[in-house]
């Protein structure tokens, strides 16, 4: 092993061999996955604490087979006040991703002459595309974010259907509408843009992931409700819809489970006053639920406060097996089995 990469891997143990710690060293031993686990959305672009090629190192020894990373044609094109990448074409992000898995292939390879290797999962069978030595397949989605709406012009559609026309593409998003206290931009221009590229997602047989927050003090600015309605009124993609970081109660969920999407959940399921993101993932069928991270934010308990990375699914999975057997609605068995299929046939994979 190099040294550089020794100094890596002691980085990455400590001294006691596991994966994950609080700021104060204090291990949290990673739990076991019952089957392979996927992060259906995870921001690899806008990391702060971690480099990207060692993150997706980690998420394969955490037992991550599958990293779907959004990328946004007004984000990444340095427009987006969240602060995403530098100003990148296409092309470039997609070399981007590219080598970060190539990267996180040779750090594996020099895991493993220290004894750190990724999980085996018997009787599963790897990604197109991924091998033993790697298992973990790097897959992306582009979409303009409520955030970016005023910006989607006729050049960032172009920036957009070129990043969609790639290989590793798998999808649209995150798209939809936002009326936090973070968005100023109006309810108009964001409805337009969302009807836009769910129109552009159907044109290309694509899925979609899906980006609803409601107003916190306006009840009348109900994001998920005419999130629901446009759906329900100009249809559902055939190839799919995911509402991403889904983190209301069964109430809320009810009508996005009727139009058939998925769901998915993330570190905010493990919060301890979260109790009723919890129903909702007792309450969503076993065939609709698949996990995420959302990272860099959100990360779950028991390393709540740190950077989140896709490494850490490994603990909203374990939370959603759990949750779903105290309701007797599922087996840990079953929901990991469920939450890998489904995020498979979500991507065509």
């Amino acid at each position: 092993m190099s040294h550089a990469a020794q100094l890596i891997a002691d980085a990455l143990t400590l001294e006691d061999g596991e994966l994950f710690h609080t700021k104060k060293g204090k291990a949290r031993p990673m739990p076991r996955p019952l089957a392979p686990l996927a992060d259906t959305h995870g921001h690899l672009t806008v990391l702060r604490s971690h480099d990207p090629a060692l993150a997706v190192a980690r998420a394969a020894l955490a037992g991550v087979r599958l990293l779907v990373v959004p990328i946004d044609p007004v984000g990444d094109c340095g427009l987006d006040p969240a602060d995403d990448m530098p100003a990148r074409t296409p092309s470039e992000l997609i070399a981007f991703l590219d080598e970060a898995r190539e990267l996180a292939a040779e750090l594996l390879g020099e895991f493993a002459e220290a004894g750190l290797v990724p999980p085996a999962f018997t009787g599963w069978d790897l990604l197109p595309g991924a091998t033993q030595e790697m298992p973990l397949e790097l897959r992306f989605v582009a979409g303009v974010h409520p955030y970016g709406a005023p910006a989607f012009d006729t050049a960032c559609e172009e920036r957009m259907r070129e990043l969609l026309a790639a290989a590793r593409c798998v999808g649209v998003g995150e798209i939809g509408l936002d009326y936090g206290p973070y968005n100023e931009v109006d309810q108009a221009t964001q409805l337009d843009v969302f009807r836009r590229q769910l129109s552009m997602a159907r044109d290309l047989g694509l899925p979609v992931e899906l980006h609803i927050r409601d107003a916190a003090d306006d009840p009348h600015a109900t994001a998920h409700a005419q999130a629901a309605a446009i759906l329900a009124e100009v249809g559902v993609p055939e190839a799919g819809c995911d509402v991403h970081c889904f983190t209301s109660g069964p109430e809320v969920l009810a009508p996005f489970v009727e139009l058939g999407c998925t769901v998915a959940f993330g570190g905010a399921a493990t919060f301890n006053r979260s109790d009723d993101i919890r129903e909702a993932a007792a309450a969503c069928p076993l065939n609709l639920i698949v996990t995420e991270t959302d990272s860099p934010y959100m990360a779950p308990v028991p390393v709540r406060g740190e950077e989140c990375e896709p490494a850490m699914v490994a603990f909203t999975a374990r939370c959603l097996a759990d949750v779903r057997a105290d309701a007797g609605v599922s087996t840990p068995d079953e929901t990991y089995a469920a939450l890998w299929r489904n995020a498979r046939r979500l991507f065509s994979l």
